[in-house]
């Protein structure tokens, strides 16, 4: 039981850091401070999906639910458990890179917004 709740919170933590490298730049409008938490989330993220790169939170899942007697699986976060959701047909070399694309844009629009007031203010003009 043990093994199988940490594999779930591990998947929880994944889902979680997902939802931060998409939309962690809009707590950043907030908080600047975290940005130094979320620009590197992002290229992580970025970096993942641009060179294929395999999250190390998906072989800790899979290790977490084969000590708990369950089926680990194959692939990736995304190909096991967003992909079916989104794409039944699986991840493909596209799909990475549209992924990826979608974190700079809405990050990069994100953070150019931030440099624009930040020049505003200081020209007095916001």
């Amino acid at each position: 039981m043990g093994y199988r709740l940490a594999a779930d919170a591990v998947v929880l933590v994944h889902l979680l850091f997902i939802v931060f490298v998409l939309f962690g730049g809009l707590l950043v409008l907030r908080w600047r401070w975290l940005a130094l938490l979320h620009l590197p989330a992002v290229a992580w993220g970025a970096a993942v999906e641009f060179l294929h790169l395999y999250c190390p939170l998906t072989p800790l899942e899979n290790h977490y639910r084969q000590a708990a007697g369950q089926a680990g699986y194959e692939g990736g976060f995304i190909e096991h458990y967003l992909i079916p959701l989104i794409y039944p047909s699986g991840l493909t070399h596209e799909l990475q890179l549209l992924f990826g694309s979608v974190v700079v844009v809405l990050n990069g629009a994100v953070y150019l917004y931030l440099l624009w007031r930040l020049i505003n203010r200081r020209e007095g003009r916001a």
